[in-house]
């Protein structure tokens, strides 16, 4: 259970202590990775089983992304890690999941994916630049669209920043000049 290469490149952007969570986190390979950094982490995915793995990591949540709502529309994280898992439809609720300084890692197939092996179904797969333009209102750290050895596959990967906010204008008066 091997950190993806991506999210351990990028792992030092996420400081100890960071609220950190994996969606679609299986087995919790990132879970453990970012726990043993320090991290607080919180884990989602619909397999139980796969859950029970990372059993006292940290926050663990059953739930099927795709056909219910969203289980933690009140919070935003320090870090989201999406790794092999691809569902359009929470583009919008993930960017919002990134909290002020937060960092997206993402990295699943890209659409030459099906030369290579599986998935071969479209609708799990990236069209060129398709994370760029998800999450282009963060600032993009890094960005690979690669074929890779080991197995081989075709990824897109992404590591981007929400930057803090511009702090609001000032509405005081300024002092008095001296007379």
């Amino acid at each position: 259970m091997t950190p993806s290469p991506w999210v351990v490149r990028w792992s030092p952007l996420v400081a100890p202590g960071a609220r950190v969570l994996d969606v679609a986190c299986g087995r919790g390979r990132h879970l453990r990775w970012f726990a043993s950094r320090d991290a607080v982490v919180t884990g989602v995915d619909r397999d139980a089983d796969a859950l029970a793995a990372s059993s006292g990591l940290g926050r663990l949540i059953n739930a099927d992304i795709e056909a219910n709502a969203w289980p933690l529309s009140d919070e935003a994280f320090d870090a989201v890690i999406v790794t092999n898992y691809l569902w359009r439809p929470l583009f919008s609720t993930l960017l919002a999941s990134v909290a002020d300084g937060g960092i997206l890692l993402y990295e699943t197939f890209g659409c030459e994916q099906p030369t290579h092996g599986r998935p071969t179904n479209p609708q799990f797969l990236l069209q060129p630049l398709e994370l760029i333009r998800a999450f282009g209102d963060l600032h993009i750290v890094a960005y690979e669209d690669v074929v890779l050895d080991g197995p081989k596959r075709h990824v897109q990967r992404l590591a981007a920043q929400r930057r803090h906010p511009a702090p609001a204008a000032s509405t005081a008066k300024p002092p008095p000049r001296p007379r």
